[in-house]
């Protein structure tokens, strides 16, 4: 036996050792989802020098850190206790949360485990926290509201875990978390799970952790091992044009694209399904449910591009993830390791590519040089080579079906067919009209230069490239569209409206898709859409409710054209008429 069998042997032989140390209850439930092995970060956590410690967890995005928490917690729910939840662990953000209950929900199998976040309604926590689930998972301001009203009482923690701390803190949390830790026992354990540990994460640690462990589960950069990175410098006006390129050479590949606003994530999706893409926005301004129904279209592949902020992706879990495109450059490496790691999973490979303005390129070579990634500029890839591309890829393609269809039988129909076409037709213009029948349909040409379609000079701050402000109208009829019904929103052009703006406002109110709106009609001071009939009744209801972010904004059904205002008609003040107005 050679020295590297040795080694899969010795490791093989950790885990399990590492496994038969867990409650008999944790290690039927990892034993039955399959688990033949433990990441690095999780084999830290289960050594015995970190058995009872309260741990500092440095360990990228994709490591396994989620089911490492579920270790290390687990015990606690073993022990004997009259006040719940006995486990609770804080995250920055809606999904990162539900992506931590449903990986604890499988691994503490017939143990309530409990979500409370921003954006679901507060009557349903309150029902949620009466039942005094054992596990409960929140966003730090969503925990606190409940702590103030006294719907949740903490004295019965054991274990708390801040997940992704160094992201809570960059979003304003600390005097949410400071004010959650100060509610718990002092004999709890405290863990604290972070892509790194920077000052304002150790001050925090300092004051609540005792004598804490620190673990390195994934060194810095290696998360990126399974990544291919690529970077495109742009011009002025070549951001868009850029980034539809890249979604055409990714022919239908399931991707990410970043942007840095909230608004800009509804902008830049309705502008690629505008052109062809299966696109759709993921931001914070969106309700729950609408939230949920859109990534469940990403990972059911109904969408294959997604468009998100940074911190709405947080805690994404959707498998195969080809390509994350970032449309300017992050703040810092993390941002951009974090960003990176929604690709390149499970083994599989995965490319990030980054598109930065010209001025920018020795800031970003030290940023990705700080995250320890391997890169190289390239040039843009042009019209005519994506073009090339996809005739080539379209044409292997075909050449498949026709190979694979060759070994089929063919019937007398089909042959007599063919002689039939073949007796007055040219036998290469036959062949190539019925290839044009068969390449696929949708957008089939690049995009232009920014201003070449709009007729107006490109942004100079690249941001209007890329989001296409003013977004072209999507209708302006003065009827609905057929199986549409009408709606009026009392805001238009003088209030800032936008078409992206309205969708987003639309979906998150009315809890509907953007393949439910139909037209867009922006006026001064008003503003009229279609919503499809299917759920217009619906819509109705939800959208008509009084919006506690926009209380002055009605949104109703459309009640047509009022007409021009009535004109008043003018007396004459003749001896026959009275000498005052009537």
């Amino acid at each position: 036996m050679d020295n590297e069998e040795q080694a899969a042997e010795a490791v093989v032989e950790s885990n399990l050792t590492l496994l038969a140390s867990l409650p008999e209850p944790i290690r039927e439930a990892v034993e039955a989802k399959g688990f033949e092995s433990l990441t690095a970060v999780q084999e830290a956590v289960l050594a015995p020098e970190a058995l009872g410690r309260d741990l500092q967890v440095s360990s990228q995005t994709g490591s396994g850190k989620t089911l490492a928490l579920g270790l290390v917690v687990a015990p606690a729910l073993f022990e004997v206790s009259e006040q719940a939840p006995l486990v609770l662990v804080l995250a920055p953000t809606r999904e990162l949360a539900q992506q931590v209950r449903g990986e604890l929900e499988w691994l503490f199998s017939g143990v309530e485990v409990g979500v409370v976040t921003g954006g679901n309604p507060i009557h349903r926590d309150k029902q949620l926290l009466r039942r005094e689930p054992a596990v409960l998972v929140g966003t730090p301001g969503r925990v606190l509201d409940h702590l103030r009203t006294g719907q949740l009482d903490l004295s019965g923690v054991r274990e708390l875990v801040l997940d992704e701390a160094d992201q809570m803190l960059d979003m304003g949390f600390r005097e949410d978390l400071e004010a959650i830790l100060d509610a718990t026992p002092s004999e709890r354990r405290t863990h604290m799970v972070s892509a790194t540990f920077p000052p304002g994460i150790l001050q925090l640690a300092e004051r609540y952790q005792r004598d804490p462990l620190s673990l390195e589960g994934t060194r810095r950069g290696a998360a990126n091992q399974d990544i291919v990175h690529r970077g495109f410098l742009v011009g002025r006006g070549d951001r868009y044009p850029t980034l539809v390129h890249l979604l055409l050479e990714a022919s239908g590949e399931r991707t990410l694209v970043f942007v840095e606003k909230r608004a800009d994530a509804m902008t830049v999706a309705e502008r690629l399904r505008q052109d062809g893409f299966k696109a759709l926005p993921l931001s914070g301004e969106l309700a729950q449910s609408h939230r949920e129904r859109t990534l469940g279209a990403f990972r059911d592949g109904k969408a294959d591009v997604l468009v998100a902020t940074d911190v709405a992706a947080r805690g994404l879990d959707v498998p195969d993830v080809a390509r994350v495109i970032h449309t300017a450059p992050p703040i810092d490496p993390e941002v951009y390791t974090h960003r990176s790691g929604r690709t390149g999973r499970a083994g599989n490979e995965g490319v990030s590519v980054l598109l930065a303005p010209f001025k920018a390129r020795r800031r970003v070579q030290r940023l990705l040089s700080m995250a320890q990634v391997r890169f190289q500029w390239e040039e843009a890839p042009s019209g005519e080579a994506v073009r090339t591309a996809l005739a080539r890829r379209a044409e292997e393609a075909l050449v498949a079906r026709i190979d694979a269809a060759a070994e089929s039988e063919r019937t007398q129909g089909q042959e007599d067919l063919a002689r039939r076409l073949l007796e007055d037709r040219e036998p290469a213009r036959l062949v190539a009209t019925l290839l044009g029948l068969a390449l696929p349909s949708g957008r089939k040409e690049p995009a232009q230069q920014p201003g070449a379609d709009r007729g107006r000079p490109a942004d100079p701050s690249g941001v209007e490239d890329l989001v296409g402000r003013p977004a072209p109208r999507r209708g302006d009829t003065s009827v609905a569209e057929e199986g549409h019904v009408r709606f009026f929103m009392s805001q238009g052009a003088n209030q800032g409206v936008t078409p992206g703006r309205l969708l987003a406002a639309v979906c998150r109110r009315g809890e509907v898709t953007g393949d439910d709106v139909g037209s867009i009609a922006i006026h001064p001071n008003a503003s009229t859409f279609d919503i499809r009939a299917e759920v217009a009744e619906r819509f109705e209801v939800c959208a008509g409710r009084r919006d506690p972010r926009d209380p002055q904004v009605v949104i109703r059904r459309d009640r047509g054209p009022a007409g021009p205002p009535a004109r008043r008609r003018r007396r004459s003040w003749g001896p026959d008429r009275p000498q005052w107005p009537v």
